[in-house]
Order: C-alpha cells, then sequence, then structure tokens
C-alpha cells in the first residue's frame, strides 16, 4: 500500500469536509397538546393562546376516554397531520398516551405536565397505588357508572382537582366530564417513548390526583428536565398556563438549534 497517497487522500477529504457547512436541524413549530381523564381538550386554551403568539402550530388532541388503545389512536391521529417535528404534550393521564404515541415518526420530544409516564408492562394504576394520591385516599371520590366509566364525584372535584381554579370555574369543570372508561387506566403499556425521545417534566406541587413524589419518580427514571411549581393543583395548566407554556416553549426551541 502506498501510505503517502493514502495520506494525501485522507487530506483531501478533509479539505473538502472544512468547505461543507453542516445542514442545521429543523425548527421546530408543531405542538400537539393531549388532555387527560375527565377533561377535554378546552382546558388548554389559555397554554393555547400563549404558544400561538409565539408563533407555534398548536393542535389539541380530543381522545374519546373509551379505551386506552382507542385515545393512543386519537393522538397518532392528529400527529399524522403534522408536516415536520412535533413537541408532544400531555396532561395526567394524557402522560400515559404519549408515552404509547411518542413513538411516532413526527415525535422528537414529550413534555410532562403533572403526568404519568409507566414504563412497557407498567400502567398507571398500578403505579398510582404504590405512590397513593391524596385521591387515593378519599373514599368515594371516584365514581363507577353501570357500564364501567369512572367520573369524579363533582362535591369532590373542585377541592381534588382544582382548587387553585376560581370556584365557579371548577364547578362547571366538575359538570363538564368526560366519563373515562375505567380499563384506560389498567391498560399495560406497549411502548415507552421517553426512553429513547428528550422529556421534560412538570410537577405540580400541591398536586391531590397525582402524587408528587409519583411525578418526580417518572420524571427522575425518564432523566426528564424536571421543573417544580410549587402550590400547583392538578389543574396546574389551567392555573399557571404561563409557567407551563414557558416550559414547553423552551423545550420546543431546543431543537433546531
Amino acid at each position: 500500500m502506498n501510505h503517502a497517497k493514502v495520506s494525501l487522500a485522507a487530506l483531501a477529504v478533509l479539505a473538502l469536509a472544512s468547505t461543507i457547512t453542516p445542514a442545521k436541524a429543523e425548527a421546530l413549530k408543531n405542538i400537539v397538546l393531549v388532555h387527560g381523564a375527565w377533561v377535554d381538550g378546552s382546558g388548554w386554551k389559555p397554554v393555547y393562546e400563549i404558544l400561538s403568539r409565539e408563533g407555534f402550530n398548536v393542535t389539541m388532541v380530543q381522545e374519546p376516554e373509551t379505551s386506552f388503545a382507542e385515545d393512543v389512536s386519537a393522538a397518532k391521529r392528529v400527529l399524522d397531520l403534522q408536516d415536520g417535528p412535533t413537541l408532544l404534550v400531555g396532561h395526567s393521564y394524557g402522560g400515559s398516551i404519549i408515552t404509547e404515541a411518542g413513538i411516532h415518526s413526527n415525535v422528537v420530544g414529550l413534555v410532562y405536565v403533572a403526568a404519568h409516564a409507566p414504563d412497557v408492562g407498567e400502567d398507571e394504576g398500578a403505579l398510582g397505588k404504590k405512590t397513593p394520591s391524596v385521591l387515593a385516599k378519599t373514599p368515594g371520590a371516584i365514581k363507577l357508572t353501570p357500564d364501567g366509566y369512572t367520573y369524579l364525584a363533582p362535591s369532590e372535584f373542585p377541592k381534588l382537582f382544582a382548587p387553585d381554579l376560581p370556584h365557579d370555574q371548577a364547578v362547571f369543570a366538575s359538570k363538564s366530564q368526560v366519563m373515562a372508561k375505567s380499563s384506560v387506566f389498567t391498560t399495560p403499556l406497549t411502548a415507552a417513548a421517553w426512553k429513547t425521545k428528550p422529556s421534560w417534566g412538570i410537577v405540580a406541587g400541591n398536586d391531590q390526583i397525582i402524587n408528587p413524589d409519583l411525578e418526580r419518580w417518572y420524571y427522575a427514571r425518564a432523566k426528564s428536565v424536571t421543573i417544580e411549581i410549587p402550590g400547583a393543583s392538578h389543574s396546574v395548566y389551567v392555573s399557571h398556563p404561563r409557567e407551563v407554556a414557558e416550559v414547553i416553549t423552551s423545550a420546543a426551541r431546543s431543537f433546531g438549534e
């Protein structure tokens, strides 16, 4: 082998490489927001408005809460419509949904907002029992219909789900609940997108639906960038929209830098 020729060839390659400008990663503009159980996508409106003013294309998923598979399909249906890199955000039970749906090719990152983040083979119901919340310790707070759908007792909703919202607003939310099939909380996951994609987690410091310690554990396990909002309830995305939007914006802008 002629070592002189090899060296010259290597130098030629290096010279060529030095003239090529590295391609910049595509900036992220799409954000998809996934709601949790017993509520719908309208609760995201304050966060949506802030993110939209920042120039993002924001879409809310309206999952039916009839089965975990159907809720994941609802999220993937919206993800299919995105035209590029997408940040997927989930609140509460929506965290389980984004964990499963987040393997979608358009998703580049995940944001958990007071949310569950199970691993493959796990379900949030079993994990919640290991680290019980105030809700779990409140007898009769979760009601069950004869055909297996759950909802929060309207008398308990304001103080458990939304104690930091105006009382009238919390009462309205309690009267407009989307009933969730009980099986959505006990269906084991078959994928865990946080294992392969970067994630951020928001801990609601006064969460009474999911124990804040469970949220901290989830996000530590996923190696998420974690932010805690002291005193915030489970309705943190409604009561603290600016802080939640700041985390989402920061996550979104970390792509394409």
